[in-house]
């Protein structure tokens, strides 16, 4: 079962609950909020090891190239992709990148 998309820190929690007071306070319209939502800037979803996998293949990167992109060790990646440890915070957020833009987005 997908878990529902929630902020994985208190500055993204805060940032989010902040986008949608001024929202409600209507100092920013509904359509700028869903550009924030939609860019992936208020909430980042878990991701499960089989889709960081994908991912990496999608990019056609070997495990020390992803680890690279991503200033890790190709041994936290092993250990995300056979699901012994989850990605948080800024590595959460570039694999979220990655996954909507690509190699491009980091740039």
């Amino acid at each position: 079962m997908r878990r529902k998309s929630r902020p994985r820190s208190r500055v993204l929690a805060e940032v989010a609950e902040t986008a949608r007071d001024l929202h409600a306070a209507g100092l920013i319209t509904k359509r700028r909020l869903e550009e924030l939502r939609a860019c992936g800037c208020l909430d980042v979803e878990d991701m499960p090891p089989a889709r960081i996998r994908a991912l990496r293949r999608r990019l056609r990167l070997s495990q020390a190239a992803f680890a690279a992109v991503l200033n890790t060790s190709v041994s936290t990646v092993q250990k995300w992709e056979a699901g012994a440890k989850r990605p948080s915070g800024p590595s959460l957020k570039l694999l979220s990148v990655m996954e909507r833009r690509g190699l491009d987005g980091l740039a």
